[in-house]
């Protein structure tokens, strides 16, 4: 199966009564919303295969996989943060549930939704959803652009009527290309017919609103099926659903079930948070919106919950439905309900015809909906700004050639080591006063600066922490040893708060100072940091302990004060 992954003025007039609510409803909201509504009949029509594919994946019969996408697209807009999110069932998230039956059956697959669905509600109410910063824009844009090379590679061996041997992108296309002698004729020109006429419907009918190329091909294609007796020519159909009740209990597992459950569920979250917010961000930049990651992170909590108790798969914000949304005119959240009406009534009303559907047409949609992606337009502009824009190249290349999940890891992973080795090395200029001002700059960066002899003025430039405060302090002694200072002014205007490791490593800076009869004065200290000094009594004044000043033209007078003091 396909797996895509003002106020009026005044007047002295009487006032007229106000139209009612219905007249005054500008049509063009009622035809965005009917848009979206239609919308989410391209979505259900991708949605629809996709299901069953990520049922085989999870060894579960595809009515599980068909519930939870009724459920994910019911609950996300309710909760979610994101314009264009179709959330679904995913290939990768299946393949962790699959695990879990293998374990304990069916009953700990529903059971690990569950708790990764307690899981994200946790996250979001602690407010954990700054982790998703973490992953750069360069990273975005290089995981879209691989991902939808991913998809497309995907589509190719359904295209041409053969199996598809792997889920890796690059292994998967060779041995498509190695089993050419095994393509399915009618398939392939059925499959590359299909992906023709959308393109060229696609440029001739932009206009046509209501009438998706999507929608018109796969209709052709059904018809075609119906007139032709595709199946009986060995073109694979998407066959039957059968829809049966679904029990609403709760998962009846063993304690040590329970268990082993709870230790797999981390890492579904994580693989649903890193394919959700991948595609959510990269959606919400490409159009200019803002979204919310600690919504995000209650909307998929909410909804993989609700999934495991009606034993449906677990469910993320994928990137192909999305994309079928946005192509068909989804332009809000109505698309994800106009998609979950449409899989309802498709599968209540017309099952007969879906399981006449090719599946090469169906495949060469999803292919069609993508191809506008496959040129990296974005990430070419990104790689041309320099500085962390080869994690593109990392992830698309990481997506490509180890997968979706593990290659978009990689790329975070190299993210936060940069961002870590960033802050934690040792970044410490040297301040000089600019002549005919109160201002201190960077000596080094203008030159024109003057320092006092006796006198030396630091500042670290990242944030203080665990990792970078033992060295700041011992840079800026060693500078002061150098310059013969006796007076050191600090200015930490960089830090909003001191953890445990800072306030002894500069009790620890201070006592080192005073020991060579150096002063230490603090700058631009901010409230925290502040409240915390003085709170544990290290600069309160006292002998030996460093004074907290707010500026560092105070602190610098009062420097200027104990030099002449002392002589």
């Amino acid at each position: 199966m396909p797996t895509p992954d003002s106020a009026p003025p005044t007047s002295s007039l009487p006032a007229t009564p106000p139209a009612p609510a219905a007249e005054a409803a500008p049509p063009g909201l009622l035809r965005r919303h009917g848009a979206d509504l239609l919308a989410g009949l391209s979505v259900a029509g991708v949605l629809l295969p996709e299901a069953v594919a990520y049922a085989a994946i999870a060894g579960v019969e595809p009515l599980h996989a068909l519930i939870a996408a009724l459920v994910g697209l019911c609950i996300y807009p309710l909760l979610g943060s994101s314009r264009f999110a179709i959330v679904a069932p995913t290939s990768s998230a299946a393949a962790v549930f699959a695990s879990a039956v293998a374990i304990g059956g069916p009953a700990m697959g529903y059971a690990l939704v569950g708790l990764t669905g307690l899981m994200f509600i946790v996250a979001s109410v602690l407010r954990a959803g700054y982790l998703g910063a973490f992953i750069s824009r360069p990273v975005l844009r290089g995981f879209a652009w691989a991902l939808a090379v991913t998809i497309v590679i995907k589509q190719l061996p359904h295209m041409a009527g053969v199996a598809a041997h792997g889920s890796l992108p690059l292994p998967l296309l060779w041995h498509w290309l190695h089993e050419s002698a095994l393509w399915h004729q009618a398939s392939l020109a059925l499959g590359f017919g299909a992906l023709a006429l959308w393109l060229t419907l696609r440029q001739v009918a932009q206009r046509w609103v209501f009438v998706p190329p999507s929608l018109l091909v796969l209709g052709l294609g059904i018809a075609l099926s119906a007139g032709l007796g595709l199946g009986d020519q060995g073109v694979k159909l998407v066959g039957d659903i059968d829809w049966q009740g679904l029990g609403w209990q709760w998962p009846e597992l063993r304690t040590e079930q329970w268990l082993r459950a709870a230790e797999i569920a981390p890492a579904l979250l994580l693989i649903l948070f890193a394919e959700s917010w991948g595609s959510v961000r990269s959606l919400a930049l490409q159009h200019g919106h803002t979204v919310r990651a600690n919504r995000e992170l209650m909307a998929l909590g909410a909804a993989n919950l609700v999934s495991g108790l009606v034993q449906g798969l677990p469910v993320g914000a994928g990137f192909s439905a999305a994309m079928a949304s946005q192509s068909a005119g989804g332009r809000s959240q109505w698309a994800g309900v106009g998609a979950a009406l449409a899989l309802a009534l498709l599968l209540w009303l017309a099952r007969p015809w879906l399981a006449l559907m090719p599946l090469p047409v169906l495949a060469a949609v999803v292919a069609a909906i993508l191809s506008h992606n496959l040129w990296p337009k974005a990430m070419i502009a990104t790689l041309r700004l320099g500085s962390d824009a080869w994690l593109a190249l990392v992830a698309g290349a990481g997506v490509l050639w180890f997968g979706v999940l593990f290659g978009m890891l990689l790329a975070v992973a190299l993210s936060l080591l940069l961002a870590l080795r960033r802050f934690a090395q040792p970044l410490v200029s040297e301040l000089g006063l600019l002549p005919g001002t109160r201002d201190y700059l960077d000596c080094e960066r203008h030159p024109e600066t003057r320092v006092q002899a006796g006198i030396l003025v630091m500042r670290p430039e990242e944030p203080l922490f665990f990792a970078n405060a033992e060295q700041v302090f011992s840079l800026v002694r060693q500078r002061a040893g150098q310059r013969q200072a006796r007076v050191v002014v600090l200015s930490l205007e960089m830090s909003d708060d001191f953890d445990t490791t800072v306030m002894e490593s500069l009790a620890e800076f201070t006592a080192g100072l005073n020991q060579n009869g150096v002063v230490l004065l603090l700058a631009r200290v901010k409230d925290k940091p502040r409240e915390a000094l003085l709170r544990q009594g290290l600069a309160d004044g006292r002998q030996g302990h460093p004074t907290l000043y707010w500026s560092v033209d105070d602190a610098m007078k009062a420097a200027q004060r104990l030099l002449q003091k002392n002589g």
